[in-house]
């Protein structure tokens, strides 16, 4: 019976410690102009000695002009002496458990915050359909710049295993650049880049083999994938298994499955503002408690390569029965290590579970929560909840003690006020 003490080897012959990962979170902790800092330093030093046998970062940028928000990590050309040396104090780090740490390497895409640039890049000019104007009208790729990008993850992977970084993991999901690549509704391109499903995963595949003669054939190489965008028109979990098929064929080590985007934020058990598409995947005691499990468990039965969910998992219980019934190889926690950074070695050593903040945190007071029947109302104050965990890897990384008690209100002006102080910055240096 698998537990979550026993090691995962990879098809690589990597060996990752235990069956507890922490997933990649946004950190916002890097200086304006994308170079890892003592903070985030001294946050995943914290986490690598919390217990988890693998680390994964947030996302790490290869373009400056697309960060998912300002204090991203950004490697989008030959390292600085500065920058090389940043990557390994951070990779140094994170590796102080004797655990492994992952670099995530993403591109925001149509997703990137107007307030970053206003006229993001992406396969096609069709615009995240959320109200507000968070988001600008992006303008398509041409061939030449897709390849150009193509040439920056791959560099990025190498700049990873030359710094330190014990792994990498390709960010294709939650509506980013590759995961609109693969969305037939983000995706409406008519050449070699759009259109049938092999043609709107070219974009990841020829990442994946290109990444995989660059780096050593025991380096570790893993995609986050979408079971689907749960949008009409979207990305389906069908074609999830064949991409996941396509993956394990071209060399990829672990497969992390998750679902959604900004429209529809599935990977944050949020509801989007337009009804979902659910696909027909049976659900399960345990998936009720981490919602991607049954879709891993689906597409494990179609291909070998180890499955990574996160995403809900709260209980000991549940992680066990994923791991035992198939349902996952390696458990992946999130959220609640911004609060707990040592909730991995809490269960280790037997805790039942980790607490559920997500069922304590309110934007707003009591009296007038009847407003979140109001689908805008719910909205904003799910995106506030999740400032209030940005607020405890602030503090994680500045002070070295989470800030539990800070109100969702009060870290929801912190990190609005850390943005704009970023931007200040950015605006001040760029040329």
């Amino acid at each position: 019976m698998t537990n979550l003490s026993m090691p995962l080897e990879l098809p690589c012959g990597a060996m990752l410690p235990n069956r507890l990962a922490k997933g990649a979170m946004t950190e916002g902790l890097a200086t304006a102009n994308g170079t890892p800092t003592p903070e985030l330093e001294r946050l995943y030093r914290i986490w690598a000695e919390g217990g988890a046998g693998m680390l994964l970062t947030g996302n790490v940028q290869i373009d400056r002009d697309h960060l998912e928000r300002p204090g991203n990590v950004v490697i989008d050309g030959p390292p600085s002496a500065e920058l090389r040396t940043a990557l390994e104090r951070w990779a140094k780090a994170g590796t102080a458990g004797g655990n492994h740490l992952w670099m995530q390497i993403s591109h925001a895409g149509r997703q990137t915050p107007a307030l970053v640039n206003k006229a993001p890049k992406a396969p096609s000019a069709v615009k995240v359909g959320l109200p507000g104007g968070q988001f600008g009208m992006p303008i398509a790729l041409t061939p030449t710049e897709i390849h150009t990008l193509i040439d920056r993850f791959v560099a990025t992977a190498v700049i990873a295993r030359e710094t330190g970084f014990t792994g990498v993991q390709f960010h294709a999901a939650h509506g980013y650049l590759l995961s609109a690549f693969l969305s037939p509704r983000a995706n409406i391109r008519t050449d070699e880049w759009g259109g049938a499903l092999e043609s709107r995963a070219r974009m990841l595949i020829e990442i994946v083999k290109r990444a995989r003669v660059a780096l050593s054939a025991d380096y570790p190489i893993s995609v986050k994938l979408n079971s689907a965008d749960f949008q009409k028109g979207g990305f389906a979990f069908e074609e999830s298994v064949i991409v996941a098929g396509w993956l394990q064929n071209n060399g990829v080590d672990l497969i992390e499955i998750s679902g959604g985007s900004y429209e529809q934020p599935k990977m944050m058990d949020m509801a989007g503002l337009e009804p979902g598409e659910e696909p027909a995947v049976t659900a399960s005691t345990a998936a009720r408690e981490a919602y991607f499990v049954d879709f891993a468990k689906t597409i494990k039965a179609s291909v070998s390569v180890p499955m990574m969910v996160t995403g809900g998992f709260r209980t000991r219980a549940a992680m066990a029965h994923a791991l035992e019934s198939g349902g996952a190889d390696l458990i992946g926690i999130g959220r609640p290590m911004c609060a707990d950074p040592d909730g991995p070695k809490q269960l280790l050593n037997g805790a039942a579970g980790l607490r559920r903040w997500e069922r304590e945190l309110h934007l707003l007071p009591a009296p007038l929560r009847w407003l979140n029947s109001i689908g805008m109302v719910r909205a904003i104050g799910s995106f506030a909840i999740t400032y209030w965990y940005y607020a405890q890897l602030y503090a994680l990384g500045r002070t070295g003690s989470a800030s539990k008690d800070k109100s969702v209100f009060a870290s929801w002006r912190e990190v609005e006020a850390t943005h704009k102080a970023l931007m200040g910055e950015r605006k001040s240096i760029q040329p």
